[in-house]
């Protein structure tokens, strides 16, 4: 068996969107489940029952507050987190009226983390096992190759990364962003681009140094196991030598 925090369900239509909070919640040792749409969704947890659900409010074929009710029906105990961009306090009061916590987009990847560890902890008395027939949940999830770039490699089963053999220590954000400049290759990525994907910001805020703070904290790890890897082209971008 497989002890774990818990077990997220993750119901988001954006891939890109549904791949960051993933790679997050994997990486700090949850096990997760994604789903795009709400027959998805409802499909996935007739098998399995998740401790916390995940779930964007608009999503193709409905509405993720409607699809929170169905759910919270068949398991009482299950934890709602609801993701939009929608911020009026209206929503907001009328999501928190039988959901746990709101989040708003775009936001910060350890921030939803943090968030669905502090709602478990009130709703679980304790980290608990959970499994499939049996068999452990993280033992049927699809094993993903690891990704390589030159001497660096990212591990897509531990979510971890090492550069020639040795650990390199990243935060959950750190690692989505240098995951995503190595499935890039020696590609230039725009700097409004890793805003998109890595941080989910719809527009870019024109003052914000995010991508440029978290770059420099790579390069600071990366460059002390090796030469200089990560590249900059400026006023484009970023991408790996």
């Amino acid at each position: 068996m497989t002890t774990a925090p818990g077990t997220v369900l993750v119901v988001e239509d954006e891939p890109s969107i549904a791949d960051v909070l993933s790679i997050a919640l994997r990486f700090h040792r949850f096990e997760v489940m994604t789903a795009g749409t709400v027959r998805e969704a409802l499909a996935l947890t007739g098998p399995v029952r998740p401790d916390v659900a995940l779930l964007d409010v608009m999503l193709p074929d409905g509405d993720g507050r409607a699809l929170g009710r169905e759910l919270r029906e068949r398991r009482p105990d299950l934890a709602l987190v609801f993701l939009t961009a929608r911020d009026a306090p209206a929503e907001i009061v009328g999501a928190l009226g039988f959901g746990d916590d709101y989040i708003t987009k775009p936001f910060d990847i350890d921030v939803v983390v943090a968030r669905i560890t502090a709602v478990l902890r009130r709703t679980l008395p304790h980290a608990r096992t959970r499994s499939r027939g049996g068999t452990p949940i993280a033992d049927v999830l699809p094993q993903r190759p690891p990704l390589r770039y030159g001497d660096l490699e990212l591990d897509e089963a531990t979510y971890s990364a090492h550069r020639a053999g040795r650990t390199v220590e990243l935060t959950p954000t750190e690692y989505a962003l240098l995951r995503f400049l190595v499935r890039n290759g020696g590609r230039i990525v725009p700097k409004e681009q890793l805003l998109r994907h890595v941080w989910q910001y719809e527009h870019t805020p024109p003052e914000s140094t995010v991508v440029e703070t978290y770059i420099s904290y790579l390069r600071r790890k990366l460059d002390a196991l090796g030469p200089p890897l990560i590249t900059t082209r400026r006023g484009v971008g970023y991408g790996l030598a």
